[in-house]
């Protein structure tokens, strides 16, 4: 059973540490005075027994959940930033936390049956520390997938009954997490069919016809009750312990095996597999891009559209995947380097959906080149005559190498800073006159590659600091005194740029070397996790594990400006502030439950610059005339209006023809923006897009084709369907349900956030899986508001990146003119 604790130390060592996101290394832990379950009670409790359902679902606790369970507790309790002890109240948490996870909507679990669970409220700890015990955990889940049945059948008999008539004066809250879960059965319904009605309404201002309808909603809902049935033992572990965890701080986790390869791969963007990005497709396993390089791509055995019905390894039978989760299909594609897999597909130009055809592939490793950093070069008119060039990079994250211990195949190290000191060099051959570091997207990494990042643009000293729970500070500093860049530069941030994007703006900004533009603020999360797999630990208490065990993610420091000022909840306020709907938005650290707080320690030591403040006035003050003047600013200022409505009303109408009127006007609006774009003069800029293989090579790729054809910026929602999308071997990374950093999320990992609107999955489908997805607020604009030609011919205008190269080009104005460099004509000659 659990051993004593005599190899601490050595277990500790395999352990990372992560700013998440952000990595450090970090001492060795002691941990003395553990005690272990007694033997007997180290086994699930009697009360373990088989969980039975209406759908005959059987779900007990798993061989090695009690040490899974205990050594994720102790972890938590003794090693966790607020040293808060696993007793009585946080039991109470714990167990709050679990039913919102699973029920994130409060429209399944009944009064009576929270009523029925009160026996847990104060006994959770002693069930897990003194005897493994995760029976709980089954027992709840039995009786929410029970719940779910009944919600499911209830809609197909309304499906199949009700007339669906929208002509009252009656509105729907679409958001309950806040509001109390449902008395009894009836107002579960009433509930239930309030929502049904809401989806139902959408798809019809959508165009569909009343058989489709009944048809696309039934399939939703069922689909999704089938994905939960098909949850182990592994899922609702996972899910449960990420309660306790969430219980101490939102960034703590308890990750299983999938998850955790699955960071490992967004940090070191890396995978094994076939080199293909895979979504879920009315039950099949659809493929809707192949990587390029990768054995899909160079083997041209498959195409996109083809669609996956089974898979094979080797020489073993086929396995049928259609209808299976996709986050499970994807584990069966993907293996070790070197080893064969088979994949029996319908081909997508098959005109008979029976056709069958099968292929041998040959795994490899795929570097994720398209999440790597990239650039451009833009040619735009200089502040004193002629053009001049500025560079853009734009880091999607700080990955960095890491190595779980779960896998033989090591990925090729990546660094973040090495990129972006590559793509700098290419800059100063090429004589930009001022550079753009885009973090809006970037959720964190590596806390050593922010470090490096820093390091390019500063010549030497403290860039952040880290204080552990007992006070403790340490100082991590750039001693390289090398500069990789020391002219003009803009750090262009968002409510998503978190972490370690923050100590990069932070520390610049403390320094006066950049100009910070962006959202009002960042993310404003200042806290350090550590990365600790738990098989170690387990071999020492138990002689079965043969499976991964997972890994927890725990808070165990905070980490603070140059200056001394904490990131955390605050985040980093930009020189200069652009209107933004995510500055009234729900979104960052102050959106989640149970975050650190902020406060102060003392400034480290260190030259300030003063590269900014000299020119902020007039900087701020030439910005502000131009956004007031902008037409794309305006339609922000229009949909912060509107975002502003919505969230003070929490509720849409059920009425046809009032949401027709809403339609139709959004319809208008959108129309009207398009025609506007459309007439826009062709500006006068020429853009040279880099990757890093193209900064190797001598010159410039040519200029991207120019167009007077401009849109606005999409908005971020779009990215967040209720179509499951994973890379073979890999989930995409982490943008979170509502934009806050995460390691890269899963199927059966319960959100720490509030999830974005989406009106295409049911109320009780999981996004990131548990967290019930509230609906959308407004139908989505018609396709035919532009015409489809012209739409083609469209690309996505990046307005604020625009404008940070205005502020830019301004900012090189008021400098001494020998700092600006200008090309003399047209061929790129200076």
């Amino acid at each position: 059973m659990f051993r004593a604790l005599k190899t601490l130390n050595s277990l500790w060592s395999v352990r990372i540490l992560l700013l998440l996101i952000g990595l450090r290394l970090a001492q060795p832990l002691a941990w003395a005075d553990a005690k272990e379950p007694s033997a007997a009670a180290a086994q699930p409790s009697a009360k373990a027994e088989s969980v039975q359902t209406s759908s005959a679902v059987s779900l007990k606790p798993g061989a090695n959940d009690a040490y899974i369970a205990f050594w994720t507790a102790k972890l938590l309790e003794r090693h966790h930033y607020s040293q808060q002890p696993f007793d009585e109240v946080t039991s109470s948490h714990f167990l709050d936390r679990y039913l919102r996870d699973l029920d994130f909507q409060h429209m399944h679990f009944l009064q009576s049956d929270l009523a029925d669970f009160e026996g847990y409220r104060y006994r959770l700890d002693k069930l897990i520390l003194r005897h493994g015990d995760t029976t709980p955990a089954y027992v709840i889940f039995a009786l929410f997938l029970r719940r779910l049945e009944q919600h499911v059948d209830y809609v197909n008999e309304l499906l199949d009954t009700e007339k669906f008539t929208f002509g009252a004066d009656e509105r729907v809250t679409l958001n309950r997490r806040d509001l109390p879960f449902p008395k009894d059965m009836n107002e579960a319904k009433r509930l239930w069919r309030d929502r049904l009605r809401y989806e139902y309404l959408q798809e019809k201002l959508n165009g569909k016809k009343h058989e489709e309808i009944v048809d696309i909603l039934k399939r939703r809902y069922n689909r999704t009750l089938k994905m939960f049935r098909e949850w182990d033992g592994d899922n609702v572990l996972e899910v449960y312990l990420t309660a306790l965890a969430h219980v101490y701080d939102p960034h703590s986790d308890y990750m299983g095996k999938s998850q955790s390869e699955n960071f490992a791969i967004s940090m070191n963007l890396s995978l094994f597999g076939i080199g293909a990005t895979l979504t879920s497709d009315d039950g099949y396993c659809k493929i809707s891009d192949l990587v390029r390089g990768g054995p899909a791509e160079t083997g041209k055995k498959l195409k996109i559209g083809d669609r996956i019905v089974a898979v094979a390894q080797s020489n073993e039978p086929p396995v049928d995947i259609v209808d299976m989760l996709l986050p499970k299909a994807v584990q069966l594609i993907r293996g070790p380097k070197g080893t064969e897999v088979r994949l029996t597909i319908i081909p997508a130009n098959a005109a008979d959906t029976s056709i069958r055809r099968t292929v041998t592939l040959v795994r490899d490793e795929i570097k994720l080149e398209d999440q790597a950093a990239k650039a451009k070069i833009v040619e735009v008119p200089g502040p004193s005559g002629g053009h001049i060039r500025l560079g853009v990079i734009d880091l999607p994250s700080f990955y960095g190498r890491v190595d779980l211990g779960n896998t033989k195949d090591k990925a090729e190290p990546r660094s973040a800073a090495v990129d972006v000191a590559k793509l700098l060099k290419k800059f100063k051959e090429e004589e930009v006159s001022g550079v753009i570091l885009d973090l809006r997207r970037n959720g964190g990494g590596a806390l050593e590659e922010a470090v490096k990042v820093t390091g390019l643009f500063i010549k030497d000293g403290p860039v952040v600091q880290v204080r552990d729970s007992d006070g403790t500070v340490a100082v991590d500093e750039d001693k390289d005194p090398s500069v990789a860049y020391d002219g003009p530069l803009i750090v262009l941030t968002s409510r998503f740029s978190a972490s370690a994007s923050e100590i990069v703006a932070g520390a610049l900004q403390d320094y006066g070397r950049a100009l910070i533009v962006g959202d009002s603020s960042t993310h404003g999360k200042g806290t350090v996790q550590s990365l600790s797999s738990l098989k170690p630990f387990l071999k020492q208490s138990t002689e079965t594990v043969t499976n991964d065990p997972g890994t927890l993610k725990m808070t165990i420091r905070k980490f603070y400006r140059a200056s001394g000022q904490s990131t955390q909840l605050k985040g980093v306020t930009p020189d200069i502030v652009l209107p933004s709907v995510n500055n009234v938005a729900e979104v960052g650290e102050t959106s989640l439950e149970n975050p650190l707080l902020w406060d102060t320690i003392e400034s480290a030591k260190f030259d300030r610059l003063n590269r900014v403040e000299p020119y902020l006035v007039k900087l701020r003050k030439r910005t502000t005339e131009r956004v007031d003047s902008e037409k794309d600013f305006d339609y922000v200022r229009e949909d912060i209006d509107l975002a502003k409505k919505v969230l003070a009303d929490k509720t849409v109408s059920l009425n046809e023809k009032q949401r027709r009127k809403e339609k139709e006007q959004a319809d208008a609006r959108d129309k009207e923006r398009h025609k506007e774009r459309l007439a826009r003069a062709v500006p006068d800029e020429k853009v040279y897009e880099l990757t890093l293989k193209l900064a190797d090579q001598p010159g410039l790729p040519p200029p991207v084709s120019k167009t007077n054809t401009l849109v606005a910026a999409k908005d971020e929602s779009d990215a967040e369907t209720s179509t499951s999308t994973a890379k073979v071997a890999t989930n995409e990374l982490p943008k979170g349900a509502n934009h806050a950093p995460a390691a890269a999320g899963n199927a059966f990992k319960p959100s720490n956030r509030p999830s974005r609107p989406s009106v295409t999955i049911p109320a009780f489908a999981a996004t990131n899986a548990v967290s019930v997805a509230s609906a959308g607020v407004t139908a989505s604009s018609s396709a035919d508001s532009t015409d489809p030609a012209e739409e083609e011919k469209m690309p996505t205008a990046d307005f604020v990146l625009e404008e940070a190269e205005h502020v830019l080009v301004d900012y090189l104005s008021l400098l001494p003119k020998e700092a600006v460099v200008t090309v003399n004509d047209s061929s790129g000659q200076h």
